[in-house]
């Protein structure tokens, strides 16, 4: 009987495609989750397997100080889908999503939190809303599992405020358990807190985003990461995606508007002075009028020039790289 040793093997070209291109990609920020780590994987892999599809899950390690990294090894080796990623120190969960869709190479990018708050088993939910022509589609823990005024009701507030200000209309903002297809996320970059922006950013690409309640299930170990310092956090990234979305391409007309209202201001602030001059008879030093005017005015001139510096960086943004102010979706008879 020949031996087979030596021989070269020759793996299908659709199986070796499969092996670099899964189809899906599962992110999972991790800090300090060393005894939810077990059973998340438990319940991810066996909702996966059931899929019927080439899949990878990234555990992304935000420099856990318990033994979460050494627990997330040792299931790697017994499962070639699970890749690890660790961090040096703590970067935050925003960072850990960035680097998980910076390593992820399936098509439909899925995220999920390691706390087991999150359920597996709604993940070909959000698949089935995929399959439906939506881009983004976006878990809302309906009937959540949290404390009812310090988490619960904030939360409720800023998902209010963030849909009015962004037209992103999402009952839950804050919920890790989405599913993406990889086109529409994959030149986004993420900073601060803004992971939960995300479906902002993907509408803004002309994404078709949707939402649909998913289970939440009450902590079993450890302790939320969370505090209500992330407030203020939130609320300054909302004014930066405000921003972003409104005055990136054109910031003068932000910085300019309010230099004109600063110089109207001060032209206001002038006119009365003459008016309480001639008509009532007070002179212009018993008055804080002329200092503001001036303070008005000067606020005016810089704030119109910080907006023409402003176009000036933008514009070298866009062209050192090569980038256009718009974005094509289809292009037909184009060699």
């Amino acid at each position: 009987m020949p031996s087979s040793a030596g021989k070269d093997v020759t793996i299908p070209k659709e199986d070796a495609d499969s092996a670099v291109h899964p189809r899906i990609s599962v992110l999972v920020p991790i800090y300090n989750e060393q005894e939810n780590i077990p059973l998340l994987c438990d319940d991810l892999f066996r909702v996966l397997d059931r899929l019927g599809c080439t899949f990878e899950v990234i555990a992304v390690d935000d420099g856990s100080r318990d033994g979460s990294f050494a627990i997330l090894k040792a299931f790697a080796e017994r499962r070639p889908e699970l890749k690890v990623i660790s961090f040096r120190r703590n970067y935050g969960q925003t960072a850990a999503i960035m680097a998980g869709i910076d390593h992820a190479a399936g098509d439909i990018i899925i995220s999920i939190d390691a706390d087991l708050q999150n359920d597996p088993a709604d993940i070909p939910a959000l698949l089935a809303k995929l399959d439906e022509g939506f881009d983004v589609v976006s878990g809302w823990r309906k009937d959540r599992k949290d404390a009812p005024i310090r988490r619960n009701f904030v939360s409720g507030v800023a998902n209010q405020l963030i849909s009015r200000i962004s037209k992103v209309h999402l009952n839950d903002y804050g919920c890790t358990l989405k599913a993406y297809r990889r086109d529409v996320i994959k030149s986004v970059r993420l900073y601060g807190e803004m992971h939960r922006f995300i479906p902002i950013y993907a509408s803004w690409l002309g994404a078709r985003v949707t939402e649909i309640p998913v289970n939440h299930r009450p902590r079993r170990f450890g302790s939320s990461k969370y505090g209500l310092e992330r407030v203020a956090k939130v609320l300054l990234d909302l004014l930066v995606v405000t921003f972003l979305d409104r005055y990136f391409v054109k910031p003068i007309y932000l910085f300019g508007g309010f230099g004109i209202f600063s110089l109207a201001m001060a032209v206001l602030c002038l006119v009365y002075m003459v008016y309480l001059k001639y008509a009532e008879g007070v002179s212009m030093i018993q008055t804080p009028l002329p200092i503001l005017a001036a303070l008005l005015v000067l606020v005016g001139v810089l704030s119109t020039l910080m907006g023409l510096v402003a176009e000036i960086l933008v514009r070298t943004y866009f062209e050192s790289q090569g980038r256009t102010v718009y974005l094509v979706g289809t292009r037909i008879n184009f060699d």
